[in-house]
């Protein structure tokens, strides 16, 4: 029962509303309310605020929040690990990607269906801040994001490429015949970018503040292939890692340029979180990706 109850909190806390997370466990709002309500006197607390609509956590139901986050994902692990012994790991992977990393997630997820082919793998496309937070909170499995310029924290970590950056503008537009660009030139353009919430945005922003540029992106999305889209309409160029046009193709109508004055590149790696025992799904994916790791190494 007590699992259950934590689940039923833990649904609460991402849907903020209760008849919304009781539709995600599939039960009437009564039962839960009930459930939340039999939790907070089986430990003597209040853990949700509440008239007659949702209004947040108490600050012990944040501490019993993150516990319930703790212990469910202990449990899958528990459950995960019963059935690799039995060498028939499932279950479902959440990761983590920062968008500009999107395109080589296959070549991370594949050996892992090669080896267990009844997992499922859920990826969700986020910044790097909110890919530690999900890592401290439970709430992913691992990662794909920057292994520098913002500190990680109760995680290992392991490089997956370097990311390098190029200048994609239209073919017939003021630099097309070019082979490189420097940084100054295209901050004279008409930019599209990905939003500042991102890493790479940041880091972009960081050799222009260097540079002492300020570009004025006339578009900002949070998708690499809106990017990409932009960029073919002839109006706009960009700033892409290199790895998104060898992995996807160059846009019709669009050249990719090397930026140079200065060089810029950032190492991209795969993290996991540093608890022990590792959940048997990270371990997997790990292990699969770095052979040779065994789960007591840090990164």
């Amino acid at each position: 029962m007590l699992l259950r109850q934590l689940s039923y909190l833990v649904a609460l806390a991402k849907e903020r509303h209760f008849a919304r997370a009781a539709a995600t466990c599939n039960i009437t709002q009564p039962a839960l309310s009930a459930a939340i309500r039999q939790l907070e006197e089986e430990l003597g607390v209040l853990l949700v605020e509440r008239d007659k609509r949702f209004n947040g956590f108490t600050p012990e139901g944040q501490e019993v929040l993150l516990w319930a986050r703790r212990m469910l994902s202990d449990y899958d692990s528990l459950r995960q690990g019963i059935q690799n012994a039995r060498r028939s790991l499932t279950g479902n992977l959440r990761l983590g990607v920062i968008p500009s990393a999107l395109p080589l997630v296959p070549a991370v997820t594949d050996p892992l269906y090669d080896r267990h082919p009844q997992v499922k793998v859920t990826v969700w496309s986020t910044s790097s801040i909110e890919i530690q937070k999900g890592l401290d909170q439970f709430e992913l499995d691992a990662g794909i994001t920057y292994l520098e310029s913002e500190p990680l924290h109760g995680v290992l970590h392991r490089e997956l490429y370097v990311e390098r950056y190029v200048l994609l503008t239209p073919e017939h537009g003021p630099l097309g015949g070019r082979t490189s660009a420097t940084w100054r030139e295209a901050a004279d353009l008409p930019l599209c970018l990905l939003t500042p919430n991102m890493q790479n945005r940041r880091i972009l922003d960081g050799v222009f503040k260097s540079l002492d540029c300020s570009p004025r992106p006339q578009l900002e999305t949070n998708s690499v292939v809106n990017l990409c889209a932009h960029v073919r309409s002839g109006r706009l160029s960009s700033i892409v890692p290199k790895t998104l046009i060898q992995v996807l193709g160059m846009p019709s109508g669009a050249v990719a340029l090397d930026l140079v004055q200065p060089e810029v590149s950032r190492k991209v790696g795969l993290i996991v979180p540093n608890r022990e025992p590792l959940p048997p799904i990270s371990l997997a994916l790990f292990s699969l990706q770095f052979p040779g790791f065994n789960g007591a190494d840090v990164g």
